[in-house]
């Protein structure tokens, strides 16, 4: 059941699930209300209508087990599993055996019977209360119509306890679909809430324990065709054992979810240093800020063109934004000169690559990262620096940051030296392609820049910002990543 700011509704498998959404819109909550408010409405007498004109008199005997399944849910719905603001509780076996046992009407009758219970408990608003009962009608309904349907097919001769439990398995998996479908909906009409969300963050995690539990009682529905109604006591056993999966379950999401917090302020911790270098980098020299942004926008693009995997752009495109951060070393003298440096200068300016990518190296994660700001000066042809490495031996990711990186000095027009076009540029790199670039990547390069016309505004703020996209990235560092990686 969904409880909290936003109001309760039942949750997959008879769970009550806190609403996690933000507030909505407050522009929208008219109708949105009145759209889940008529769907269950229009549920609730559909479920009358087709109770009623299902049910018989059979059904509702004998009166013991009745009561006693309608007991068993009750009960089982008030042990409940707290998590943050979500309760998640244990009725389902009950609402189960009660489908399998009596039939579509006393399921439907248990199942909003439980609802009413649990509203007078909880006191949640009204139309959260149309909702639940909406639900634990239509659910219970469903499934007594499908065991119906079961045993009209017929069993095999000689395997009628066995076919009966196989049906009670079946439609035990199918009304926990149907189930959560109802909720997902009311949740993400009411609450504006994304439905694949909800699928991969409540509904696959407890998918299993729904599963073993469903598992249980058709067991306990193939004792009933052998031993009658005192088998069915045992489902008091399923509901405990069902409370552990749940309590097992909730606990194994709330420390995945600490630990993933855990991960995500470390990534933000470790990123946010990074982004926070190259912002101070910017202020300290905002031509080499936005040249950084510019190489990466440029080096994404032909990583792309090339084939290479997603991972893999983002890992270059990262390593663009930082291929200078070693020229913190740099002094003014050097950094600003205006001159042609000296040769012991000259020797500082080449430690910038190893010296950016030594402090990489300290970032977990970011080894690969490293490795190509430490070799985006090597040449195609030998001679670079710093290991003088050629070929295919640089990494593709050096050899794409430095075809960006020369076309981006020569062309910015806050370049240390005098800007030329596009078209000279481009030529330049034509006539070093071979020597000091990778032909394959120039010829790409220079697809990318006359074809789809990609370009970086060195004028514009938010060019820079976009290319840090400090968010994504801390998302990104934050998923789980491979020991290769």
């Amino acid at each position: 059941m969904f409880k909290g700011l936003c109001g309760a509704s039942r949750g997959p498998g008879g769970g009550r699930l806190s609403c996690l959404a933000a507030l909505p819109n407050i522009e929208n909550v008219a109708l949105r209300r009145g759209i889940t408010l008529g769907v269950n409405i229009t549920a609730l007498l559909a479920v009358a209508l087709i109770g009623v004109r299902s049910s018989t008199g059979a059904d509702w005997h004998p009166i013991a087990l009745v009561t006693l399944l309608l007991v068993l849910s009750i009960v089982s719905d008030t042990l409940s599993v707290p998590l943050r603001r979500m309760r998640v509780s244990g009725d389902f076996p009950a609402i189960v055996l009660a489908m399998a046992l009596l039939g579509p009407a006393p399921a439907a009758a248990i199942g909003m019977l439980t609802a009413v219970v649990d509203a007078v408990v909880s006191r949640p608003r009204w139309e959260t209360v149309v909702a639940n009962l909406a639900t634990y009608g239509a659910f219970p309904l469903a499934g007594g119509l499908l065991m119906r349907l079961a045993a009209g097919a017929g069993a095999p001769e000689g395997a009628q306890p066995l076919y009966f439990a196989a049906s009670v398995l079946l439609v035990a998996v199918i009304v926990n679909q149907l189930n959560f479908a109802m909720i997902a909906f009311y949740i993400s009409v009411r609450l504006r809430a994304s439905f694949k969300e909800q699928l991969r963050s409540v509904h696959l995690k407890f998918l299993p324990s729904q599963f073993a539990i469903a598992l249980l009682t058709a067991g306990i529905a193939y004792l009933y065709c052998r031993h009658g109604v005192p088998a069915v006591a045992l489902a008091a056993v399923a509901i405990v054992i069902f409370q552990y999966l749940l309590r097992a379950g909730v606990l194994a999401i709330r420390r995945g979810e600490e630990l993933g917090e855990r991960t995500r302020e470390l990534a933000s911790l470790q990123v946010g240093l990074l982004t926070t270098v190259l912002q101070t980098l910017s202020m300290r020299d905002a031509m080499t800020a936005r040249h950084s942004a510019a190489v990466a926008r440029y080096s994404r693009e032909v990583a792309k063109m090339l084939g290479l995997d997603e991972r893999e752009q983002e890992l270059i495109h990262t390593a663009g934004l930082l291929h200078d951060i070693g020229k913190f070393i740099f002094p003014d003298s050097i950094l600003f000169a205006d001159r042609k440096l000296t040769d012991e200068e000259w020797e500082i300016v080449k430690l910038h690559p190893e010296q950016g990518a030594n402090l990489l190296r300290r970032v977990e994660g970011y080894g690969p990262v490293a490795e190509i700001v430490n070799h985006h000066h090597e040449r195609y042809g030998g001679g670079g620096y710093p290991s003088g490495i050629a070929g295919e031996e640089i990494p593709i990711g050096s050899r794409i940051i430095a075809a960006a990186d020369t076309y981006d000095v020569m062309t910015a027009r806050d370049s240390y030296r005098r800007p030329v076009s596009s078209e000279a540029a481009l030529a330049e790199l034509r006539r070093v392609a071979g020597s000091q670039l990778d032909s394959v990547v120039v010829e790409i390069f220079e697809r990318m820049v006359l074809e789809r016309r990609v370009a970086f505004s060195h004028v514009d703020e938010a060019d820079f910002e976009s290319e840090l996209a400090f968010e994504r990235r801390v998302h990104d560092y934050a998923l789980p990543r491979t020991a290769a990686a």
